[in-house]
């Protein structure tokens, strides 16, 4: 069975799209209920419960990744037994997986009150919180997770943001109560664990719905079995790695400068968080697509896809990276007020991680669908180390300006030349390896350009708070777009990408070619 890529693609985008929304606005929302009702400290709590979790969860440990490369042939192919047979075999990853995280969140208890500098919120029992966070993670292992898996392979996502666009109105509806006539964090706590559980449940009846002949049954030839195991292995280096480097941060933070320096941070990462959330529903939409477009097209076309692709990228990336240095203070002001702010030298640091982070997440979608984890496997390992050592050493005198800055180095100086050597080793060939090198660059050139004319042109013009987030949301946004268009407006790559998002946006059907 061959997927219909860009149809599938469009569908995921606009239902992912829709979730992405709404889970950029409420928790905006409840963020400041949260400072209002209950204080600035809980913020920082929340943020460094979400780290340490995650750094148990360690990212799924590979597994959800390699079943889903593991069903792009069988699906392929229409070959239920096989795909069945996966099914029972990550079953069992998840139930393991889930014993694991639970084992590995009790081995930390002792060491809980060390990741916080300071005092914790008055009338808050952090270890009560604490295993409240841990007993929703390890639920959501053993309540059916494994079943999204047929949803991924089958770039059927959307699906799951059906079910999650519904269970979470309700549980917004009901965390507001919680926090603006209650006061009380533990039922807001507990209203968001039960929606996740609520969320694996129907997602399972749906799939079991929508695919009744793939059960978990049947066993797979023990070569099958070791490869699989191999992916996965490789594959929780470089999740755990990713966990890591994403997550070190809030926690270096904490144990260093306390939960208010980690709240203030995780405001502006919270901004950064709710851009790249859209970046993200574009990779999740067209992975699979780019899986089974590796598997079924030539090297020649699946470059000229990373060529565009990485156009698109560039100039989304472009103009986001523009609008966000020029929209962060006046927007901050409004939103958390000036007692809460960080100078513009942070602006500036947060902008430029966040266009590396979203350049290295594109050529990061190629590898992860081509599969080449074990060739990759050391990569992030070692950008994680190098962001963690360079956290660890500058902190103490830097401040946010070492961890911020530890992270770009880390991508810029570690990541992003080695998925270049890996992909074109492994999946494109080598003799576009340096074409593709100038194009990646001279999109960095351009936005860096179109960054520092809206900076220069929204300083000089400069007005009250209100009318200045509005002009230079207008600057911001026209001066990156005419910069790419008065560039790139004759380009074949520039023209493929503007037909692929009208071809998306007006849902007409599949690509031909």
């Amino acid at each position: 069975m061959k997927i219909e890529r860009t149809k599938n693609a469009a569908r995921n985008i606009v239902f992912d799209g829709m979730l992405k929304m709404l889970n950029i606005l409420i928790p905006f929302i409840l963020r400041s209920v949260m400072l209002n009702t209950l204080g600035v400290q809980y913020l920082g709590l929340n943020g460094l419960f979400r780290s340490i979790l995650s750094f148990l969860n360690l990212a799924e440990l590979g597994v959800g990744s390699a079943m889903v490369f593991s069903m792009y042939k069988p699906i392929a192919e229409d070959d239920s037994k096989t795909i069945c047979a996966l099914l029972k075999l990550y079953r069992t990853f998840y139930r393991a997986i889930g014993l694991f995280i639970a084992a590995a969140g009790l081995a930390l208890t002792p060491f809980l009150r060390n990741l916080v500098s300071g005092d914790i919120p008055e009338g808050m029992n952090l270890y009560v919180l604490y295993f409240m966070n841990l007993a929703g993670t390890v639920l959501t292992y053993w309540l059916f997770a494994y079943k999204r898996s047929l949803l991924d392979a089958h770039q059927r996502t959307d699906v799951i943001s059906k079910v999650s666009l519904g269970v979470q109105m309700g549980e917004y509806i009901l965390e507001f109560p919680a926090l603006i006539f209650f006061h009380n964090y533990y039922l807001y706590l507990t209203v968001r664990l039960l929606a996740q559980v609520v969320i694996n449940l129907l997602t399972a009846v749906r799939v079991t719905r929508m695919y009744p002949d793939y059960r978990p049954e049947g066993s797979l030839p023990r070569e099958k079995v070791m490869d699989i195991v191999r992916r996965v292995r490789d594959l929780f280096t470089s999740k755990f790695s990713s966990v890591v480097f994403n997550f070190a941060d809030p926690l270096v933070i904490s144990a260093f400068m306390g939960l208010t320096a980690l709240a203030i941070y995780q405001n502006y990462y919270f901004v950064i968080t709710a851009l790249r959330t859209f970046i993200d529903v574009i990779i999740v939409a067209c992975i699979a697509g780019v899986g089974n477009s590796l598997v079924t097209e030539s090297e020649e076309k699946n470059y000229r896809d990373l060529s565009w692709i990485t156009m698109l990228f560039g100039w989304v990336m472009g103009v986001g990276s523009t609008m966000l240095l020029c929209l962060y203070q006046p927007f901050m002001q409004i939103w958390m007020g000036s007692e809460n702010m960080l100078g513009d030298q942070y602006v500036i640091c947060f902008v430029i991680y966040f266009y590396t982070m979203g350049m290295n997440k594109i050529i990061n979608m190629f590898k992860d669908a081509a599969g080449i984890w074990h060739r990759d496997r050391f990569r992030p390992l070692t950008a994680a180390l190098v962001n963690l050592g360079l956290n660890l050493a500058t902190v103490r005198w830097l401040g946010l300006y070492g961890v911020l800055l530890s992270s770009v180095v880390s991508i810029v100086c570690v990541q992003i030349p080695w998925l270049f050597h890996n992909l074109f080793q492994e999946v494109f060939p080598h003799r576009y390896l340096w074409n593709y090198v100038r194009l990646f660059c001279a999109l960095a050139v351009i936005a860096l350009a179109s960054c520092g004319v809206s900076w220069f042109a929204c300083h000089v013009l400069h007005m009250g708070v209100w009318p200045t987030l509005v002009l230079n949301a207008v600057i911001s946004f026209l001066v990156p777009n005419a910069f790419f268009f008065a560039i790139y407006r004759k380009n074949a790559l520039f023209i493929e990408s503007v037909r692929q998002i009208k071809r998306i946006l007006l849902g007409r059907g599949k690509r031909k070619n």
